[in-house]
Formats: C-alpha cells, structure tokens, sequence
C-alpha cells in the first residue's frame, strides 16, 4: 500500500527537478564549450559538424538498446550511474587537451559516449516523474511542467556562464565545470530519491524481466502500433533535425562569423532558453485546461518563423535575442505536453523501453542534419543554409495540421488509464498485445 501522502512527500520529486537543473547547466556549457573548442583549435564548421553528428548518434542507438537495461537495472540507478560515467567522460576531454595529446578522433569518441551515457541518465529520470509526481500529489501535466521549468533554467544559466568563463579559463577548463556538474546530479538522485520512492514508478521490476530479446521487441511494437505516439515521433524527428544543428553547429558558426565573440552565442542560446523558460511556467500556470494539439503545433510553427527570420535576416544582435526570448515563449508548453502525452499512454512497467525508443526515433534525423549543417555551411554559405532549412521545416509543421492522429492529444488523464490498464493486460500473450496495439493506434 502506498503510504499516506504528507508534506515531505514532494521532497524527493524536488531532488530530481535539482538534478535535471544542475545537469542542463553543465550540458549547456558543454555545448557551447566543445564546437568553441573544436573552431579555434581547428577552424572548421565541418568538423563542428562532425563532432554534433557523433553527439547525436550517441543519443540514438544506445538509447533504442538500452531501453530494456533501463528496466532491467532501475531507474534510479541508472540515472546515478550515467551521471556518474559522464562526469568521467567529459572530465576526459579538457584533460587530454591540457596534455596536449587530445586528436580529432578522440574526441569524437569521447562525446559520442559522453552523449549515450547521458540519454540513459535522461531516460531514467524522465520515466520517475509519474512515480513521485503521484506521491507529491501533482498532476502530471504541471509535474512535466515543472521539470521542464527548472530545466529550462539550468540551459539559460549554462549557455550565459559558458560564454563568462569561456574568455577567462579556455573552453577546455569549461569542460572540468561540466564534470563536476554531473557529479552534483548523481549525487542529488542518490541521496534525494530513496529507492523505495523510486519504486513507486512502477517500473522496477527487475525480476519479472524476459530475455533482452523479447523485452525490446515489447516496447517497440507498442511504440509502433500507436499512431498518435509515430506522428508526435515523426515532428519531432524533423525539428531534431533542424534545431539540434542550429544549436551545435549553426549558431556557433553565426557566432564566430557574425558577432566574433563567445558571447554572443551564450546569449543566443540563453535567450530561447529564458523564453522557454517563461512559456513553460505559464503553461504550468493556466495551460492545463487549453487544448493541446493547437498549443503543440501553434507553438512550434511560432518559434520556427520567429527564430529563424530573424537569423536569415541577420539583424543586429539585440534583434536576435528578443526574437530568441519571444520565439522560446511560444516553445514553452511543447515538451510539457509531449512528455505528458507520452506517459498518459505508455504502462509504467514499459516506460523505460517505450521513452529510450521514442527518444531514438526522435533523434535519428539528427546525425545527417549536423553533418549536413557543417557542410552546407561551407559549400552554399550560412544564411542561405539557415533559410532553405527554415522552408522545409515549416512546410512539415503546416502538414501536421491535418494529420487526425494528433487529434488524441486533447485526451485527459481520465480517458487515457483505461488505455494503459489495457496496454499493461496485454503483456500476458502475443495475441492480446498485437490487439491492444492496434486500438491504441485507432
């Protein structure tokens, strides 16, 4: 029986949110700190395309495989053990370049691990929330919102600090801050989220797991039976596309070329950041009752037109801010509402392997947009690369509009448990699972 709700029942939902915040300031550094590395030790935009290329494989393949580890292991210790790889990892870098023996291909190597330990740790902490938000007596659609928010704080901190301390200890030195980052978070998740809280989730279920096999084909055959689940994956696979690059390859470059300063691009970053930021508070304030699917796909179409006109039309820096804070406004309930989606419809004993599935479907565009970013770059030039993405990008958003999957999204909670009720009896036989797929893609 699950114990009596009190007070100190949100404190160990509140460790988790610090973990996330303290692990996007140091991921943000690192992404400002490692292409600012690559440019000024090599001058390359390819390069810095490679290196974003290897980031997202990392977050692709190993995140699909390791879904079912994710299960298998816990989440809550697989949150604390990536940290803690990571931490290692990315401590690496800056260390081998201080020696002076740090190549090109060791770094590839180093942030294409640093990168997939680092989607197992987001793996993990995503698939707690529903466990604790219960606990902390949240809803999950102001929990998701809440975890978003404090995200959202730690990447307008990242990219600002970054940008500080870029100038005065060198982006390798940047990199030991980022280490030390992961460590906070590890050790957040570990005191502050006790294992029989964590279990909570539902999900720690270690010794009812089947082979490697058959676990992974579960959590595949959901997410590919579920229609609603396949449209969200396919938008996000094309803005993942576009926007990831933008932020590991374009901007750095724009940066450079430009403003010519470190800081610009800590601005520019921190600034969609502290725009998201807002909008994510604010649809945690009043969004809960508005209707998703026009909040989902006006949001992102918003964010692309305002973001990217303004950087085709290469205004004055001030500009570019401003359209950052104002585009990142109209982001702001986007990943709220996705993750909420996504858990309302997902059993929690698959939520490891349906969310690691989901964020490799998702991500699997974005290795060929960052090499194809860094490349076009230097072959037809940056603002003509900036504005043929943007095309394309508002063309796939305007044609979602029509897509009547998207339509389940303005579904409640209420309507959404007799679904995972179903989902969860449909484990017991090959038959019964195909049938509850298929109902869940109507």
């Amino acid at each position: 029986m699950e114990p009596a709700q009190t007070p100190h029942d949100r404190a160990p939902f509140f460790a988790l949110m610090a973990a996330n915040t303290v692990a996007q300031v140091g991921h943000m550094m690192t992404a400002v700190a490692v292409p600012w590395l690559v440019l000024e030790t090599t001058g390359s935009a390819a390069q810095v395309g490679l290196v974003g290329a290897a980031i997202a494989i990392g977050a692709i393949v190993p995140a699909l495989l390791g879904g079912p580890l994710v299960d298998r292991l816990g989440l809550r210790r697989t949150s604390v053990a990536a940290d803690l790889i990571c931490c290692v990892t990315v401590a690496s870098i800056p260390a081998l370049h201080l020696l002076g023996v740090l190549e090109f291909w060791q770094l590839v190597v180093l942030v294409f691990i640093l990168s997939s330990c680092n989607s197992q740790g987001d793996t993990g902490r995503f698939a707690l929330i529903p466990g604790l938000a219960r606990r902390a007596a949240m809803s999950l659609e102001r929990s998701n919102a809440t975890d978003r928010a404090i995200a959202r704080a730690g990447q307008l901190i990242g990219p600002l600090l970054a940008g500080v301390l870029i100038p005065v200890i060198g982006p390798a030195n940047v990199l030991f801050v980022d280490a030390g980052t992961f460590a906070v978070s590890a050790m957040l998740v570990s005191f502050g989220v006790p294992s029989a809280v964590a279990a909570l989730s539902g999900s720690e279920q270690r010794s009812t797991m089947r082979n490697y096999r058959a676990a992974l084909s579960e959590g595949l055959r959901f997410v590919i039976g579920n229609r609603l689940v396949l449209s969200i994956i396919l938008l996000c696979l094309v803005g993942n596309f576009f926007d990831v690059p933008l932020l590991t390859v374009v901007l750095p470059v724009y940066a450079k070329e430009i403003f010519g300063s470190p800081q610009s691009l800590g601005l520019m970053l921190g600034s969609l950041a502290a725009g998201t930021l807002a909008g994510t508070i604010l649809f945690g304030a009043f969004g809960q009752k508005l209707p998703r699917r026009q909040l989902f796909l006006w949001g992102w179409l918003l964010v692309v037109l305002i973001t990217y006109g303004a950087l085709s039309a290469t205004v004055p820096l001030t500009a570019i801010v401003l359209a950052g804070v104002v585009g990142g406004l109209a982001a702001g309930p986007i990943n709220p509402i996705l993750e909420t989606v996504l858990q309302e419809n997902t059993p929690p004993q698959l939520m490891g392997r349906v969310f690691a599935a989901f964020l490799a479907f998702a991500q699997a565009g974005i290795p060929f947009g960052a090499a194809i970013a860094g490349f076009a770059i230097e072959r037809a030039g940056l603002i003509p690369t900036i504005a043929a993405g943007a095309t394309v990008y508002v063309l796939v958003i305007v044609l979602m509009f029509l897509n009547p999957a998207l339509r389940r999204m303005d579904a409640r909670v209420a309507a959404k448990e007799p679904l995972a009720a179903e989902s969860a009896r449909a484990q017991s036989s090959p038959q019964a699972r195909r049938s509850a797929t298929m109902k869940a893609g109507l």
